[in-house]
């Protein structure tokens, strides 16, 4: 630019406009975690030596990140509390006034929220989210009235009605500092952009508990990593979570059922390779995952009916990506399980212990087994 040079302003309204909505609420939440996390303990004789301050805040028109003091991780609970009552104020409809006062006389009002620290210029711009107009509060600046609603300094954008906000989803909440923690949320279209997602994944949800068996060992695992990665409310993500969780409670209480009904079949099996075998040594391989347990009890019932044999029992746990290897050697024979099963785990990261009689290990990878195998075949 210079000087007597011409030049046009103008406002990218569009823009503008999820900018204002997530400034809005903005002092919202600020209210919210306030509401939440001091006063209704304090009216139940609850205190607290933290206050909720503001540390911090980016607003841009995808999303509102805001820092406030506080010294523990915000509760399911409370989080879902924040949420709720941000969501009230904009199903109330609650206007949003903005008015320029004298600095000493907007200093009065007891319900104001000030960032500590910041100087604010005279006259001052006041934003109030408050169905009564700043005039009115400023006549009779004590009334706790007041307290209900969010009152501050500031000069940025805002909507007229909180109802112009259409709906937040509160998506995350985390410590970023001794004493700080940090929350993200949005509005407007991203918000319903979350809670459609946060339906969508309900309904699968709700199929899933009807899955039985393998079908829902395999769901469980799609729907765990389908819902680390979903942007939806941080409230909804928990109450998902909880019930993912006893989903798998179940599955995992299949399988080991399933496994348990399998003990017979694998115990006849190893014995079957042994007696077929030739040499002192047999290697046998049936994936029940890596319960050390079961794996014991295969070994020592081969063991009492072949004793001429040692046996190098594989299981493959293919969701976790890992395998046992676990040998053993009935009393007198001359194989030294730990030397074998050393030997033919070398060179895939591998780790356990044992000795000459029995000796554990488990593997990452079950691209390995093929190899560890060969080389226990090989010893």
């Amino acid at each position: 630019l210079t000087v007597s040079e011409s030049a046009t302003c103008s406002v990218d309204y569009v823009r503008r406009a999820p900018i204002a909505s997530n400034h809005t609420m903005t002092h919202v939440l600020n209210y919210a975690l306030r509401e939440v996390l001091v006063n209704r303990p304090a009216n139940e004789g609850k205190t607290s030596n933290v206050d909720v301050d503001q540390k911090g805040s980016l607003v841009d028109e995808t999303k509102s990140r805001f820092d406030f003091s506080w010294n523990a991780a915000l509760t399911p609970e409370q989080m879902k509390d924040v949420e709720a009552l941000c969501v009230e104020r904009i199903e109330k409809a609650v206007p949003v006034d903005a008015y320029i006062a004298p600095l000493d006389d907007a200093q009065k009002i007891g319900a104001l929220r000030a960032v500590f620290g910041e100087k604010y210029p005279d006259p001052v711009r006041v934003v109030a989210v408050t169905p009564s107009p700043i005039p009115e509060i400023l006549s009779n600046p004590q009334d706790a009235t007041w307290n209900q609603y969010s009152i501050e300094f500031c000069g940025g954008t805002h909507l007229t009605n909180t109802k112009e906000a259409e709906a937040f989803a509160l998506l995350s909440e985390e410590g970023i500092a001794k004493g700080i923690r940090r929350v993200v949320f949005v509005t407007k279209d991203k918000a319903k952009e979350a809670m459609a997602a946060a339906d969508a994944f309900e309904t699968k949800l709700t199929a899933a508990q009807a899955i039985e068996g393998e079908a829902l060992e395999k769901e469980v695992k799609s729907l765990s990593a389908e819902l680390d990665s979903l942007v939806i409310s941080a409230v909804k993500k928990n109450e998902f979570r909880a019930i993912v969780q006893t989903l798998t409670k179940k599955a995992i209480a299949w399988k080991k059922e399933r496994i348990a009904g399998m003990t017979d079949e694998i115990k006849a099996g190893a014995i079957a390779a042994g007696e077929a075998s030739e040499g002192n040594k047999v290697v046998y391989r049936f994936d029940f995952g890596v319960e050390g347990k079961l794996a014991k009890s295969i070994t020592q019932a081969f063991s009492k009916k072949i004793k001429d044999k040692a046996l190098m029992l594989i299981s493959a746990d293919e969701d976790a990506d890992k395998f046992l290897v676990m040998a053993v050697a009935a009393k007198g024979l001359d194989v030294d399980c730990k030397a074998w099963v050393t030997a033919a785990c070398d060179g895939t990261g591998g780790k356990g212990g044992g000795k000459k009689d029995s000796c554990q290990f488990t593997v990452p990878g079950v691209s390995h087994i093929d190899g560890v195998i060969e080389k226990a075949n090989k010893f």
